[in-house]
């Protein structure tokens, strides 16, 4: 794991095998981001070298300098920012991804020294998050290859003048916590699903939870049909290797509120009956990309000591196409007693996740938040990088938004309409587990929405609902901070929406 700590010392004068700067974009090309500590004269050489370069100083853009006078590292790395906005300095996000991009392109360099612009904890938070995410791989998997593959970064400096500060350790300190936790979604996702299966899965959960005040219940296919959880247990009829449901507790003293978090954890999805095309499949071990990222902020809230309880619920399962498999037409009944007649196996996760958001429904906690690999509806709406919020309360959908945005994921607030439940409508059971075919991602939604129970005072439990089909999983070039592969979408949302209870 990469580590991080914060320096005040001259960013020139730091040992490290590369120097991370920044660029802006100006009208005549690149040149040094303010901030950078620099003396004249290495900045001089890093400017004149920029524009020899052509360099442009937009984002993903990446300048690599040698022997730079006066700067102790014999490489510099210089990453554009794109042009400074004019009435104010850049946003976090844009130090985030600048500072990934540069550690990413940095793998198997022992230590690494970046000075950004800006001073304040937030900002510097940022660039330690950034770099920490860049500086990832996925080697597990590696045979012979492992041999030429380089390691990511093994440390980084951040430097800033506010290295003392109080807000500015803690915040580089949680960068360390959440990177961490968040590279371990990335793990899980990226795992070939021949070995992450829910017997599997549950297990992982279960070691990292080891010593650490997140306690975890593993329900079993024996014990998932005495809950009567029908509709985990149908998708899962068709493998080998039966469904779990994961319940991760955290539950500090004095909580200000309690949150529960659903994740959608088909650990591979062929459809099952209504089976893909073949070249459909090929990432479907992504399709756990929800409860990898329950799990993942569960245990970054724990370590992080937030006083807010969490439950988070990993409802795992494997949808294959064995000589068991749930056929169109046949009727489960989920947690709770509700019937749906099944009308395409290959909607699979909204089963799952009924019943996992059924069984938090009973807890009745302040509010429940699910996220899931659900729709490739969300995919033709937003395209692969943003995600989609739907809600049954106004103040949490545009809460979940504030926070995703501030956390650096791209999120999109969508609307749950009355008319698509008339299309779920069936003649043999309570509804049918789809609908209409436009509007595929309001339908999935409003299917989940039916297991959402009440709270104490007999009103809807504020629910939220995020459809991550598009950003938990990048099959192009790698950008920013964003590896290929698994991206560990929404682990920041859903720290963020912890810290948020805490501070009201």
């Amino acid at each position: 794991m990469t580590t991080v700590t914060v320096s005040d010392r001259p960013a020139g004068a730091a040992k490290a095998d590369a120097l991370v700067l920044a660029s802006v974009k100006t009208d005549g090309g690149a040149e040094l981001a303010a901030g950078h500590g620099l003396s004249k004269k290495a900045a001089a050489h890093v400017n004149v070298a920029l524009r020899n370069t052509q360099a442009g100083g937009s984002p993903d853009e990446l300048v690599r300098l040698s022997d730079v006078p006066e700067v102790a590292a014999p490489l510099v790395v210089v990453s554009g920012l794109g042009a400074a906005p004019e009435k104010s300095g850049f946003t976090a996000e844009t130090l985030r991804r600048a500072a990934g991009a540069a550690t990413r392109s940095l793998s198997g360099s022992a230590k690494v020294s970046v000075r950004f612009p800006g001073s304040d904890a937030a900002l510097v938070g940022a660039v330690a998050e950034g770099a920490l995410f860049g500086a990832y791989a996925f080697l597990e998997h590696r045979g012979e290859s492992a041999k030429r593959a380089k390691a990511p970064v093994k440390a980084v400096i951040v430097h800033t003048d506010g290295a003392k500060d109080r807000g500015v350790k803690a915040a580089v300190k949680r960068a360390g916590v959440l990177a961490g936790h968040q590279n371990y979604a990335r793990d899980l996702v990226n795992t070939a699903p021949n070995l992450l299966y829910p017997q599997t899965f549950a297990e992982s959960v279960r070691a990292r939870a080891a010593g650490t005040a997140v306690s975890v219940r593993v329900m079993d296919e024996k014990a998932l049909a005495k809950a009567g959880c029908g509709g985990i247990l149908g998708v899962g009829q068709g493998s080998a290797r039966p469904p779990r449901i994961v319940t991760l507790t955290y539950k500090p003293a004095k909580a200000r509120a309690s949150l529960a978090y659903i994740g959608k954890g088909i650990t591979f999805d062929s459809g099952g009956l209504c089976l893909k095309p073949g070249a459909s499949m090929v990432t479907m071990k992504c399709d756990m990309a929800g409860a990898a990222a329950v799990a993942a902020a569960i245990f970054t809230i724990a370590e992080l000591g937030l006083p807010v309880a969490v439950t988070g619920y990993l409802c795992l399962a494997e949808n294959m196409t064995g000589s068991n498999a749930q056929r169109p037409g046949d009727v489960v009944t989920m947690r709770g007693g509700k019937t749906v007649e099944i009308i395409n196996t290959d909607a699979e996760g909204r089963l799952v996740m009924g019943d996992g958001l059924a069984l938090a429904s009973e807890k009745q906690p302040d509010a429940i938040v699910d996220i899931a690999t659900l729709t490739g509806a969300a995919v033709m709406a937003l395209g692969h990088r943003t995600s989609a919020v739907m809600a049954n309360d106004d103040d949490l959908r545009e809460r979940v938004h504030a926070v995703a945005t501030g956390a650096g994921e791209s999120m999109w607030q969508m609307p749950l309409v009355e008319e698509v439940r008339s299309g779920m409508d069936s003649t043999v059971a309570d509804f049918k587990h789809t609908g209409d075919r436009v509007g595929g991602m309001m339908v999935a939604a409003t299917f989940l929405s039916e297991f959402i129970g009440k709270d104490k005072a007999g009103r809807l439990i504020p629910w939220a609902h995020l459809d991550i089909a598009g950003p938990a999983f990048n099959e192009s070039a790698a950008f920013g901070y964003t590896p290929k592969g698994g991206t560990g979408y929404g682990v920041r949302t859903l720290v963020g929406l912890a810290e948020d209870h805490a501070a009201k």
